[in-house]
């Protein structure tokens, strides 16, 4: 008897929620599964279901030999896929990104990566919580900013650029900021960062926002924007579409700070697999041109855009 026996039974019942759900899942039948279960049950001596005749749940005991038993397996899985001749991405792809840049940019992209890879399942997070990826099983993120665990891996996919901004009623009634020191006579409306970046003569400055309006969505910040609330920092996304309109004004454009990174991040131990190298390389080659689009359609200023 293999310790491996009823473990892939096992998890497959826990997954589907049913004996019959789960034996259908691996083209068994369900006497198969229910004697496989009965004997990994008689064998770690612990009950890992409760079961009556209209559900099927996990003990206490279960839930935790389910947790080890899946990771263990994804594991087993994976390894066999990297020794194997195997080049297509397949099994489980676990992505998260933050809620604006996925719903934009990342998830269109993985929707069509997956379309091409039919034996893949993917399960995109959108969050603008870090999530980490080893603890929770997470197989790439989509980053801004820096990346300093050690257990995990960052290839620069895109970039994007900070702008700074004002309505022209905003500037009509309170001035335009003439340097980053100014901005503290100002209404500020902050987003999700908690800092503002610059380059003064070649050094890198911060400015701390401060203002009667916060809110963690770029889109409300871009709102409350356009509506002569304030003055505000996002990337270039939210604002250029504004701007070739002429209902934003750029502010502080000779300290504009240097193109903000944005990075494909795994963790260490899977950057082998067929399933992620092929998804970084999806990202390098369409993140950058995706996110690049709306530069192209709108001039710097509204003045200089030519339809």
């Amino acid at each position: 008897m293999s310790n491996w026996d009823g473990i892939d039974e096992f998890i497959s019942v826990a997954t589907a929620g049913s004996f019959t759900r789960g034996a259908r899942a691996l083209g068994v039948s369900t006497t198969h599964v229910s004697r496989s279960i009965m004997a990994l049950e008689q064998r770690v001596q612990a009950q890992l279901f409760h079961r009556t005749t209209r559900i099927v749940r996990l003990t206490d005991t279960g839930r935790v030999f389910f947790e080890r038993c899946e990771r263990i397996a994804k594991d087993r899985d994976e390894a066999i896929a990297l020794i194997g001749e195997r080049s297509e991405p397949q099994g489980e792809l676990r992505v998260t990104c933050s809620t604006a840049m996925g719903e934009r940019f990342v998830a269109p992209i993985i929707r069509r990566f997956a379309m091409q890879h039919p034996k893949l399942a993917v399960s995109i997070e959108l969050s603008n919580r870090v999530i980490d990826l080893v603890g929770e099983g997470f197989d790439v993120a989509v980053r801004t900013g820096t990346v300093n665990d050690p257990r995990l891996i960052a290839t620069r996919v895109a970039s994007r650029t900070l702008y700074t901004c004002a309505a022209p009623s905003y500037l009509a009634s309170a001035g335009r900021p003439a340097s980053v020191g100014a901005l503290a006579g100002h209404e500020c409306i902050a987003g999700s960062a908690g800092t503002w970046h610059f380059k003064v003569d070649g050094q890198e400055m911060i400015h701390r926002p401060k203002g009667r309006f916060r809110c963690n969505s770029g889109h409300a910040v871009m709102e409350a924007c356009i509506s002569g609330l304030g003055i505000c920092q996002l990337p270039d996304f939210y604002i250029l579409p504004y701007l070739k309109h002429g209902m934003v004004e750029l502010l502080l454009e000779d300290v504009q700070p240097d193109d903000e990174p944005i990075w494909a991040v795994y963790p260490q131990r899977r950057h082998l697999l067929p399933k992620v190298r092929q998804v970084v390389d999806c990202l390098l080659h369409e993140l950058g041109p995706a996110m690049n689009t709306p530069r192209r359609e709108a001039a710097v200023r509204p003045d200089r855009y030519v339809p």
